[in-house]
């Protein structure tokens, strides 16, 4: 997955399929028995470990506290999933003691729902300022002054209303503390993945299955978004379905495109179970493929496998790019990320974001380590022709790279 926009709107576009064949194809996937039915959730004590790591890491830099807004670290390290919106919702989680979240009033039943880490909900008044808030109950736990760090993705007018409401705080990025937690995933981490790939390759295999002359990329979508909720994923999910010679642009094209015998078919999905995402992707060629089409893809292939042989522990993620686009380029691919060739990173980080640090790019410096976990997906894009993308994910290990999903056999055998 490259990003989540595109397919937002592809999904939304989709158009339900109500009579004929695709009445046909709605009944196939309701069939579908869900595989995430056994799925165990993070626990409490986990998430708590996860506070006192942070802790940890907060007084060897002499940090107050950690500042962390509505999003996936929000839920990371408490277990609230919360929307952003121009309302303030921020957790303070001090150097040591308990965890404040400040939410607006109204609000705040539906975020102790899935506060699982105890501490304090503070409220605020639609007439009253969130930022005060914040600094009274940053004084409240002895924090008058110091250094405040706050996660990457807050929005920068938080932090001003912050600095405004005090001067007595310096706020700094955190990003040192949260992904010195977030990089490694916990065996309960990788199991949740473990079965949100699960979901998303049994969904891919039973879509390509169902294909026909005359469906649209939307047909496709809606289809894959049907079967993926059959099969146990959660909703919000992702179907990117790019046809013919929209395939060669990475996030598609606004030409209607539609299914022929020899139409490149490149599908890129995705799912959660209890917040973390499987992506994966899968290239093929509907009817019979040309020697051109069978090369190409041969030759991506080659780069995903090329990418988990490059794979070492201690060495910089980086290098797996590499050594991906050094191999593309001996076949006349690019050079660099220029077109016609790998024009994106090799692949991304992944867990409770479907983009997550550290990235297979050129001078990403990283060390690998056990536990963290990518995706594998080094396309190769001819305009005006086609695109070629197999994507699947792996989470490193002391032994080695292990793939949740097995490479796609061949261009006969994508699934």
């Amino acid at each position: 997955m490259l990003t989540r926009r595109v397919f937002l709107q592809s999904a939304a576009a989709a158009p339900v399929l109500a009579a004929g064949a695709g009445f046909a194809r709605d009944s196939a996937a309701s069939k579908l028995k869900s595989l995430t039915g056994g799925a165990k959730p993070i626990s409490v004590e986990e998430r708590r470990s996860r506070i006192e790591k942070a802790q940890g890491f907060m007084a060897q830099r002499k940090v107050a506290a950690l500042l962390i807004e509505s999003g996936s670290s929000l839920e990371y390290f408490t277990g609230i999933r919360w929307r952003r919106s121009e309302r303030t919702t921020l957790a303070i989680i001090p150097v040591s003691g308990a965890v404040l979240v400040v939410t607006p009033a109204f609000e705040e039943p539906s975020v102790r729902e899935t506060l699982q880490v105890g501490g304090d909900v503070q409220p605020w008044d639609e007439h009253e300022n969130p930022f005060e808030k914040i600094v009274q109950g940053l004084k409240a736990r002895g924090i008058d002054s110091g250094v405040l760090a706050a996660e990457s993705t807050i929005r920068f007018f938080i932090v001003a209303g912050i600095r405004q409401a005090s001067s007595a705080y310096e706020i700094v990025p955190a990003d040192a503390i949260v992904r010195a937690c977030r990089l490694i995933k916990s065996p309960a981490e990788l199991a949740l993945m473990q079965l949100a790939n699960d979901v998303t390759i049994a969904g891919l295999r039973h879509v390509h299955s169902q294909v026909a002359v005359g469906m649209s990329a939307s047909d496709i979508s809606a289809l894959m978004d049907r079967t993926t909720l059959a099969l146990g994923g959660s909703p919000g999910g992702f179907s990117l379905v790019l046809l013919n010679e929209a395939s060669a642009y990475p996030h598609g094209s606004v030409k209607p495109q539609s299914v022929r015998e020899g139409s490149v078919i490149l599908m890129d999905c995705g799912c959660a179970v209890h917040g973390y995402e499987s992506d994966i992707s899968r290239t093929w060629v509907f009817g019979q493929a040309n020697a051109r089409q069978r090369k190409v893809w041969n030759t991506v292939k080659r780069g995903q496998e090329l990418a988990l042989e490059t794979a070492k522990l201690d060495a910089p993620v980086g290098g797996i790019d590499d050594a991906v686009r050094k191999y593309y380029e001996s076949e006349g691919w690019g050079p660099g990320y220029h077109l016609p060739g790998l024009s994106h990173r090799t692949g991304h980080g992944i867990g409770l974001d479907g983009h997550e640090p550290p990235y297979l790019v050129h001078g990403d410096t990283t060390q690998l380590q056990a536990g963290m976990c990518f995706s594998d997906e080094p396309g190769i894009y001819i305009p005006g022709e086609f695109g070629i993308r197999l994507e699947d994910c792996w989470h490193m290990t002391a032994s080695g790279p292990k793939l949740f999903t097995p490479l796609a056999k061949s261009l006969d055998e994508p699934i």
